[in-house]
């Protein structure tokens, strides 16, 4: 097996929907994903999955029960697993997703934000 480096920006450059999370590794059980937002995601929470939302460009907002994370551009946050949560973005963030192969981008919700069957780039 070839290894080969991954350029995010070269990445993120491929697509353009929002909401529509996009491959570009695995390890250990996990996949590496980016991800462009912009508006309202909906509330909901991973019952077995912890998640990273790493902000490459942007500003991402995630909020919880109690508080509204802010993050910028180069901060993270792990949301653990059981926590109600719901990101959004008033204006086009890239983020960059670190999270266990099960996991499904809407949790246990189901609706017309869920993407099963991601696109590889």
């Amino acid at each position: 097996m070839e290894i080969e480096k991954v350029n995010l920006q070269e990445k993120l450059s491929l697509f353009s929907a929002h909401w529509s999370p996009r491959i570009i590794g695995e390890l250990n059980g996990q996949y590496v994903k980016i991800a462009k937002f912009k508006g309202e995601f909906i509330m909901h929470k991973h019952q077995e999955e912890d998640e990273l939302f790493y902000v490459i460009q942007g500003e991402l907002f995630i909020e919880l029960k109690e508080n509204t994370l802010h993050l910028k551009a180069g901060e993270f946050v792990i949301i653990p697993k059981g926590t109600s949560h719901k990101p959004y973005a008033p204006e086009e963030v890239s983020v960059l997703l670190f999270e266990p192969v099960s996991t499904l981008n809407t949790g246990e919700a189901k609706n017309h934000f869920t993407q099963s069957d991601l696109d590889r780039i």
